[in-house]
């Protein structure tokens, strides 16, 4: 075992390069804070990683039909439009699941982590949200609420100069804004139909990122932490990155239970190290961040993370969801269809148990979905003139004490490591959701004059034709837990030591210097899309940790 770069003591460790720990290096090297930022995964070129969509198609056909690393990711729709090289190799990061429970867990291990591949939705959650609990009577509230963090959904919508409308929507708060992007005609008619219908409902424009194609000048997309958040960070002098740096758990000093760093095993040569900081702070992604809590416990090591409350591991979520595509048949398609991202989409903001309990399940979902925002060439349509479009609801799943992560006891990962043995099931609170979402989708879709139809039914798809009629299977009813890519919870935030396992800044109670700020921490996961509220999340806590190192805090 090896001290790294002179056993030199940073003001922070940050596990994770993805979105979080891309806010997290720019708000404390902005701040002149001395950060170290370790990502488990390799490092990645532009030139190298993007935009090569004939050689991406047959690397996916290699590994589905030759290598089989990725079985789960290439269920994802996300694997088909990226390289498949940004998804996790699951031979060398397996886990496990009870037989009768799976759960799709979709990674990206590498600087950037799956900023490189997500969706670029970013919706702020509400009052409703984050206080829902108190409405309802289920589980906790969050101990903070929206005025806390507005402040900091500003600063980032800003800083990522994301696009939008001020809808006026208490359950869907307006942002800082750039001019959206119009609705497509198809969209424009589908917003009469349900606004028409029902009065209470809005059709919006989805807020978030443009599409955004490299070029010479801006190499990486800027809803990439590369293109954005994580270059800020190292143009600041301040901020360190070393990739290939599997994380295997935090250490603490036996006297004051103290985080005074992490051990790390080099992903290539496979040998350990360790470095030190005066914090840590884990934004490794909610399932990885909580491995990484667990495997530091004194479980598995002598002076270890205390779990007074137990809770370690125990609520995850994510968010329950459905898919339908349709065809409107009589509706021109444009020459070619609009672009399809983030801001270029639609929304229909949560409709349903906002001010009152008007149905059998708690909580709530919106539907996001675009019409004429995709198609193929006319010689694969088997439909005739009319326009496509796809609606996916997604909906807050309740946080129940049996969804949980535990590490395997008999598997580990290609580095030694425990896997995670992820125990996730639907409740019948989101089966009758799923009935509810799919019986308002339904409808939607008459009233545009549309009607349902599989892809397999309106393309011809040679050559993957039987991988699409699974997936559509997978996605008949309800997606699995994970397929969503929105987990959260498993180290909550709290009130106190009894009732979750950090407090409302972040901090573990029993190591006050080791923060969590990805979406592990979250008590409950609201409907809307969690990234933007998880970057909120860690730069509020970023801004608390430079305070107090400021004050003198945090002295190892």
């Amino acid at each position: 075992m090896s001290d790294d770069f002179s056993a030199e003591i940073y003001d922070a460790i940050v596990v994770g390069s993805g979105a979080n720990g891309g806010v997290a290096a720019k708000e404390l090297g902005e701040r002149g804070l001395k950060v170290l930022v370790l990502e488990a995964g390799r490092a990645v070129d532009p030139q190298a990683d993007l935009g090569h969509p004939v050689r991406d198609m047959a690397k996916r056909a290699y590994n589905l039909a030759i290598s089989q690393r990725q079985s789960y990711q290439a269920m994802h729709p996300g694997y088909w439009k990226n390289n498949p090289d940004l998804f996790t190799d699951e031979k060398d990061n397996p886990y496990t699941t009870p037989p009768d429970r799976p759960f799709s867990w979709i990674r990206g291990r590498q600087v950037g982590g799956k900023s490189l591949t997500w969706g670029g939705i970013t919706l702020r959650l509400s009052d409703y949200e984050f206080k829902a609990a108190s409405r309802d009577g289920h589980e906790r509230d969050w101990p903070i609420e929206y005025a806390d963090l507005a402040p900091y959904y500003s600063k980032l919508e800003r800083f990522f100069q994301v696009r939008g409308d001020r809808d006026g929507l208490a359950q869907l708060p307006d942002g800082d804004y750039q001019p959206t992007i119009p609705l497509t005609p198809g969209e424009l008619h589908l917003k009469q139909v349900v606004e028409t219908k029902w009065p209470d409902r809005k059709l919006i424009a989805s807020r978030g990122f443009g599409l955004n194609k490299s070029t010479l000048s801006a190499a990486w997309p800027s809803s990439s932490s590369q293109g954005s958040s994580l270059h800020v960070a190292i143009e600041t002098g301040n901020v360190t990155l070393k990739s290939d740096a599997v994380v295997s758990h935090v250490i603490f000093d036996p006297d004051t239970h103290k985080a005074t760093g992490v051990e790390y095993i080099d992903r290539v040569n496979k040998t350990t190290h360790r470095v030190f900081g005066r914090t840590v702070i884990l934004c490794a992604s909610t399932i990885e961040s909580v491995r990484i809590l667990l495997h530091s416990t004194a479980r598995y090591r002598s002076g270890g993370l205390v779990d007074r409350s137990g809770l370690l591991g125990r609520f995850l979520m994510d968010h329950v969801s459905t898919s339908t595509f349709f065809f409107i048949p009589g509706l021109k398609p444009p020459t070619k269809p609009f672009a399809l991202s983030g801001c270029d989409s639609f929304f229909i903001p949560c409709f349903v148990n906002l001010k009152s309990q008007t149905e059998d399940f708690l909580r709530g979902y919106g539907i996001w979905g675009g019409v004429q925002r995709f198609d193929l060439p006319g010689i694969v349509r088997k439909v005739g003139v009319g326009s496509i479009g796809f609606a996916i609801a997604h909906g807050e799943v309740l946080p129940r004490f049996d969804n949980r992560i535990q590490l395997s006891e008999d598997v580990v990962d290609a580095w030694g490591i425990p896997v995670p043995h992820i125990e996730c099931a639907w409740s019948d609170n989101e089966q009758r959701m799923l009935a509810h979402m799919h019986a308002q989708i339904d409808e939607t879709i008459a009233l545009a004059g549309g009607k349902p139809m599989k892809l397999t039914e309106m393309f011809r798809i040679p050559l993957f034709s039987e991988l699409v009629s699974k997936m559509e299977h997978t996605m008949s009813f309800s997606a699995p837990p994970g397929y969503y890519i929105h987990e959260v919870g498993g180290a909550r935030m709290g009130t106190d030591p009894t009732n979750s396992v950090v407090n409302s800044h972040n901090q573990c109670w029993d190591a006050p210097n080791l923060f969590v700020t990805d979406g592990a921490c979250w008590p409950s996961s609201g409907w809307q899309s969690p990234t933007l509220t998880e970057m909120a999340v860690t730069a509020r806590a970023c801004a608390f940790i430079a305070d107090e190192i400021g004050k003198g805090g945090f002295i190892c």
